[in-house]
């Protein structure tokens, strides 16, 4: 179907507004629910031991306060760009620029090109041939080759894709929940005595960076039909299934195996499950871990290609990047380019090295979100309709503390990366704007 000619200059208008609440829901918790859930509960009992389960109720009463903030800009702001749009929203084009620098490459292409790492390692267990060099440099082209495919064919095709692996990486993980409550040794739950403020901030920082991912979501915002509804619905119901599936886990994993889930054991949901189901149910987990990965690999590629395009309508990345597909009207080029940037990461090795400061960078994006709500609430009308967090400026005030308490946890080396990665993106941001004028 072409495109009508008064969208024919206005690649947003040009693009079709098929995500419903569902769909966003799905991408939600298909964003978040990646690798780490599978080596998260042994991470967090190593810390916490069986207080573990504070952390995760104090992470999700601090996701919720984050993802409040991105529901209220998120149904202001309905342009493609997700948290990208909304720092350019508020604070122009140069805050918007190094958000979409911090999320595109230092978080999202760093952090998928490790987990696509993770899912050749899975997959290794059956194809041995895998864990050789060449072989996996092929699979890895295969993958993202595959995933720009599916999505310049478009948006219901991504968002299919995602709802799937949902599912599938979904029933086995709730099936181990179902099956391990009625394994419970209670006695395995109980501590005698309350952790640190250090332990419970270290857990929690750790916690945070898993449940990270919703808000890539609201990435294709110029694609959600009726934001003000689909918005609220969609985060709000894909991170109360997220929160739960994480403390149900935890939960089990605890009670089931004792003080053997400390133990540093990398695979600990695969542990759960031979425990209760034996090799056979070990097996699948591993499997399940596989398409987990593929899931958050399939979700990112719908999302984060279109911070591409928010960024190259801007004018602070190549004009190019902006062009929609005639046939299909998706952002073709934006998705060409987040996946040969993230293949040509993973295939470097050069991932490793922005993986020291992936966490950092996110907390950075959802601070300046955090902000932009405050900003917003009081410098743009809301329409009819659309969300506002309820204690006026209280969640939004709430939610950068706690990021900023969260940052007071990172590593020397995590805060002189992230600075020379912002020196690097002034540099680039102001050669640009100079010889645009020449």
């Amino acid at each position: 179907m072409a495109a009508p000619p008064q969208a024919q200059h206005n690649p947003e208008a040009q693009l079709v507004r098929a995500i419903g609440p569902w769909a966003l829901a799905a991408n939600t918790v298909n964003t978040t629910i990646g690798a780490g859930i599978f080596a998260l509960p042994a991470v967090v009992a190593v810390i916490l031991g069986p207080a573990a389960l504070l952390a995760y109720l104090l992470c999700g009463a601090l996701i919720f306060l984050v993802l409040t903030c991105f529901v209220e800009v998120g149904t202001l702001v309905t342009r493609s760009g997700g948290a990208v749009a909304y720092a350019e929203e508020a604070f122009g084009p140069l805050v918007g620029f190094l958000t979409w620098v911090t999320y595109a490459l230092a978080f999202s292409a760093a952090s998928d090109a490790a987990i696509a790492h993770v899912l050749m390692d899975s997959l290794a267990t059956a194809f041995p041939a895998l864990a050789d060099p060449f072989p996996r440099a092929f699979a890895l082209t295969l993958l993202f080759s595959g995933l720009a495919l599916v999505n310049i064919r478009g948006v219901r095709h991504g968002t299919r894709v995602a709802i799937a692996t949902t599912v599938a990486k979904l029933v086995p993980l709730v099936l181990l929940v179902a099956v391990g409550l009625f394994a419970l040794t209670w006695s395995n739950l109980t501590w005698s005595a309350w952790p640190s403020i250090e332990r419970l901030g270290a857990a929690t920082l750790v916690l945070f960076f898993s449940f990270g991912g919703a808000e890539s979501a609201l990435t294709p915002s110029g694609e959600i039909r009726d934001s003000a509804r689909t918005v609220p619905r969609g985060i709000f119901g894909g991170a109360a299934a997220i929160v739960l599936l994480y403390l149900a886990l935890q939960l089990v994993a605890q009670g089931v195996l004792g003080r053997e889930l400390a133990s540093g054991n990398s695979t600990p949901l695969a542990d759960l499950a031979q425990r209760l189901g034996g090799p056979t149910a070990r097996v699948a987990l591993i499997a399940c871990a596989a398409v987990a990965v593929f899931g958050a690999l399939a979700a990112d590629m719908i999302g984060i290609p279109r911070t591409f395009l928010a960024a190259s309508e801007s004018g602070t990345l190549p004009t190019l990047l902006s062009r929609i597909h005639p046939r299909f009207h998706t952002p073709w080029i934006s998705i060409l380019a987040f996946a040969s940037i993230t293949l040509l990461t993973s295939l470097s090795g050069g991932f490793k090295t922005l993986a020291i400061f992936s966490s950092i960078s996110l907390l950075l994006v959802y601070l300046t979100v955090c902000l932009a709500a405050l900003r917003l609430r009081y410098t743009r009308p809301h329409s009819p309709g659309s969300f506002r967090a309820p204690g006026g400026p209280t969640v939004a005030i709430l939610a950068s503390a706690v990021v900023l308490w969260l940052l007071s946890h990172s590593t020397r080396v995590e805060a002189l990366s992230m600075t020379a990665l912002v020196i690097a993106s002034l540099l680039y941001y102001l050669i640009r704007r100079l010889t645009a004028k020449l």
